[in-house]
């Protein structure tokens, strides 16, 4: 019975070993004009989700000297980040009557988007299994 065990512990092992673990997502916001309302994270994991759908969002209250951010928990894989800061905190990005935003945004990879967002190629970053740290300028 030992030996059984032992034996399934041993050919077991190298499997746990290749186990995916998840890390933290650190964004710091710069460029905070003031210290109205929140930042908001959206975290999105793919193109067609991207804008839409994010897989999980974060908010904190804004702070001139900047403002950070964590995701705890983020699989490894390729995510976009959108954020903005809510300075009048309703909860949402207020846009002018030609749909452009109002309130300071920005993108991951400080991507920029011609006649709108970017897509999700210029935004993607790559979340290795130890995590990662990465800044975002709002505009």
């Amino acid at each position: 019975m030992i030996r059984t065990a032992l034996l399934t512990l041993a050919l077991a092992a190298p499997f746990a070993a290749q186990v995916t673990h998840a890390a933290d997502l650190v964004v710091h916001v710069d460029n905070v004009k003031s210290a109205s309302g929140q930042v908001m994270v959206a975290l999105y994991d793919n193109a067609d989700a991207f804008l839409k759908h994010p897989v999980r969002a974060e908010k904190a209250k804004a702070d001139k000297a900047g403002t950070t951010l964590v995701f705890h928990d983020v699989a490894p894989g390729d995510y976009g980040l959108a954020v903005f800061q809510d300075i009048n905190d309703n909860g949402r990005m207020d846009r002018n009557l030609m749909g452009i935003p109002t309130e300071p945004i920005a993108f991951s990879n400080n991507a920029q988007g011609r006649m709108g967002p970017p897509d999700f190629a210029a935004v993607k970053l790559a979340v290795p299994a130890a995590g990662l740290d990465t800044s975002v300028t709002l505009r």
